[in-house]
C-alpha cells in the first residue's frame, strides 16, 4: 500500500518476530535505511520498536541495538525478560511484548492515517481489526518467503496490505556477516 506524500505513518516493530522473519531469509536489517524509506513516503509520526531485555547481564546481544535505536529515531519499549522453569523442569525465557504493542497502536491510531505492523503474530489479527475500526489502515510486513511462513494466514487476510520482507531486502537490509553478533535476540513468545 502506498501511502500519500501528507499521509501520517507509524511503525510498529514487534522485534523478536521481525529478527526471526530477517533471520529465516538470511538478512540483517539496517534500520536507519527504513527510517529513511518511510520518511520518504509520508509524515512519520514514529517509529516503535518493542522486544524485552535481560536485566542484570554484564552484557545482552540486543543493548547495542536497542541504545542505537534510541539515539536514532525510534521509540523503544522494553521490558525485562521473565525466567521460569517449565514443566519438564528446563529453564526459560519469556518476552512477550503483544501487549504493549496492542496499548501503543490503539492509543496512536486517532493521530495516524497508516501503521506498519512488522510481525507476523496472527494474535494481532484482532487488534489490525480494532485499528482498521478506527479509520487507519494497516500494513503488514513479514515474510511468507521462509520455511516455515513467518505470517499468520489470518493476519496476513486482515491487513489493508500485505509487504512480503524479502521485497523489501534490497532497499533495507544487507547480507549476514557469518559469525557476527545478531541484531536482536528472539525470546520464547
Amino acid at each position: 500500500m502506498t501511502p500519500y506524500p501528507t499521509e501520517r505513518i507509524a511503525l510498529f516493530i514487534d522485534g523478536a518476530n521481525l529478527y526471526s522473519a530477517a533471520k529465516a531469509l538470511g538478512a540483517d536489517l539496517d534500520f536507519s535505511r527504513l527510517l529513511e524509506m518511510y520518511r520518504a513516503k509520508g509524515v512519520l509520526v514514529r517509529a516503535y520498536y518493542f522486544t524485552a531485555v535481560i536485566e542484570g547481564e554484564e552484557f545482552s546481544p540486543i543493548k547495542p541495538l536497542v541504545d542505537w535505536l534510541d539515539y536514532n529515531g525510534f521509540t523503544v519499549v522494553t521490558k525485562p525478560v521473565k525466567r521460569f522453569t517449565d514443566a519438564q523442569g528446563h529453564s526459560r525465557t519469556k518476552g512477550n511484548m503483544d501487549i504493549e504493542i496492542a496499548v501503543d497502536m490503539l492509543e496512536l491510531a486517532p493521530r495516524v492515517d497508516q501503521m506498519v505492523l512488522f510481525s507476523g503474530d496472527g494474535d494481532f489479527r484482532r487488534l489490525v481489526q480494532a485499528v482498521q475500526a478506527r479509520g487507519v489502515r494497516v500494513t503488514v510486513v513479514s515474510t511468507m518467503k521462509s520455511q516455515p511462513p513467518q505470517i499468520a494466514d489470518e493476519l496476513r487476510r486482515q491487513a489493508d496490505a500485505f509487504v512480503e520482507l524479502n521485497d523489501l531486502l534490497p532497499e533495507i537490509g544487507r547480507p549476514r556477516t557469518p559469525g557476527a553478533a545478531p541484531s536482536a535476540r528472539v525470546f520464547d513468545q
